[in-house]
């Protein structure tokens, strides 16, 4: 696996984000489907987490740490802040310590489910995220910021 292609998973990882994260109804944080499971907003947190995580990897230090949720658009940030980091380390050319499969493997799979978990939620909420055909949208290495492109062929 080349960096250029890691680099284009964290941007798809931004673009789907992006589109669960935006525009959550009030209260979102704490919509959850039942008392055993993550909310929303510990969702949100745990991808920071992973995030952080996967730079800590790339760099090798494998440091894990579990942040407390914050406000809806504090973790918001805190997301696209963790993916810029991670995304601007993997464009440096520093040395990758992880194989970039692992780093695949381990928190950027992790990081979609999770984003799938908060997009099913958002449904749960009455304000569900539209479809969309992912094949088509312009994803783009670099881009990794909560500014996307717009979707160019959304579904219901």
């Amino acid at each position: 696996m080349s960096r250029q292609f890691l680099r284009h998973c964290v941007a798809t990882l931004a673009y789907r984000g992006a589109k669960a994260l935006r525009g959550a109804p009030g209260g979102f944080a704490e919509i959850r489907v039942a008392d055993t499971t993550r909310s929303a907003g510990e969702i949100l947190a745990h991808l920071g987490d992973l995030l952080e995580w996967a730079l800590s990897m790339a760099q090798g230090n494998h440091t894990w740490h579990e942040a407390a949720p914050l406000p809806w658009e504090g973790g918001v940030a805190r997301f696209f802040a963790a993916l810029e980091a991670f995304d601007g380390y993997l464009a440096s050319g520093a040395p990758l310590v992880a194989p970039a499969e692992k780093l695949f493997q381990g928190p950027i799979a992790d990081a979609l489910t999770h984003v799938g978990q908060i997009a099913t939620l958002r449904r749960v909420a009455g304000a569900p995220v539209r479809g969309e055909n992912y094949s088509l949208a312009d994803i783009v290495a670099g881009r990794v910021g909560p500014e996307q492109s717009p979707a160019r062929r959304e579904f219901d």
